[in-house]
């Protein structure tokens, strides 16, 4: 998140914009749709909860649900878990602090990992149609057309994902997460990485542009009522209640993007694949290997829950886990 936020502000103009004005969409949804979400939810694997304490023999791992965006709620969140959290030995991110800074400096020399340098553009790879939708999602976010066309289809997608009363604001990116990372730094607490920057960019690149580009023409129509859709996630998110996020999102996902079931399910399991299975199996390689000692792990709230979140993979490698105080 905080690397698309530096993107953003790296090639588009500065422009004062108004705060989020976005409404929770889930007293909007009709009794069928809710009862389809519970149903979801019934079957899926803690489903609930931003802070667990997981414990074998001498390790302790605090797993704390992140959000990257900023809120003001967030403060009190961090007052409650500090006198916990400073006794840990260290703390694990999916990415520290520093080692995004200085990829970010030489994205700023070198903007090419986010941008089609050379070939065909957006333009020539998404049928009109999908392009004049995804053109109009621009504008409202005050992109030109031209530089989106030679956006890459990912960066591009999680750009129109946000609204720009988000991206644009400076203190977008100081979420959960970079003020845990504060506190760290604070307390002299080592910090590590789950993952590099070069891990997401070839997560990113793994498919051909031109599969890029499809996947985002079939998707263009999503990409409408972001301040609402954001404003539904967050209130999930303080409500602890993390997998309604992704069951929401996809049951929503699929009214706007004008696909059928079978399409869009097929869209949404790319994404899940790519972006927590595969990321979620790489960080437990990792998090196994904490022996003896009390760790922080704080990563996105998203990656806890189902049969690949992070803890139940824990549990099924003889781990205790406890909910803790958020």
């Amino acid at each position: 998140m905080r690397l698309l936020f530096f993107i953003v502000g790296l090639l588009l103009p500065a422009v004062a914009q108004a705060g989020c004005e976005g409404r929770d969409l889930r007293g909007d949804l009709s009794p069928e749709v809710q009862a389809k979400a519970q149903d979801e939810l019934a079957g899926i694997l803690y489903p609930e909860g931003n802070h667990w304490v997981a414990t074998k023999d001498d390790t302790v791992l605090h797993l704390v649900g992140t959000m990257h965006l900023n809120y003001p709620q967030m403060d009190a969140i961090v007052e409650r878990l500090t006198p916990k959290l400073i006794q840990a030995d260290a703390f694990y991110f999916e990415i520290r602090q520093d080692e995004m800074e200085a990829w970010e400096k030489k994205l700023a020399a070198d903007p090419s990992p986010v941008l089609i340098t050379s070939g065909p553009t957006l333009v020539d790879l998404i049928p009109e149609k999908d392009w004049n939708t995804l053109t109009a999602a621009m504008a409202e976010r005050g992109i030109p057309s031209w530089m989106g066309a030679k956006m890459r289809p990912w960066f591009l997608s999680m750009t129109l994902a946000l609204p720009t009363c988000i991206v644009q604001n400076p203190d977008g990116t100081n979420g959960l997460d970079a003020r845990l990372a504060k506190l760290a730094t604070d307390h002299g607490i080592p910090q590590y990485s789950l993952e590099s920057v070069e891990d997401l960019m070839a997560m990113f690149d793994a498919y051909p542009i031109e599969e890029q580009a499809q996947s985002l023409a079939r998707m263009a129509g999503t990409f409408q009522n972001t301040e609402d859709q954001i404003a539904t996630m967050a209130s999930s998110y303080f409500d602890e209640k993390h997998a309604e996020v992704f069951v929401l999102g996809r049951i929503l996902g699929q009214e706007l993007s004008g696909l059928s079931a079978a399409e869009f399910e097929a869209e949404w399991a790319d994404f899940e694949q790519q972006l927590l299975i595969e990321r979620n199996a790489n960080w437990m390689a990792q998090i196994l290997e904490i022996q003896d000692q009390t760790a922080v792990i704080a990563v996105g709230a998203g990656h806890f829950s189902d049969d690949h979140g992070l803890l139940n993979q824990l549990e099924q490698s003889g781990y205790t886990l406890k909910r803790a105080e958020f």
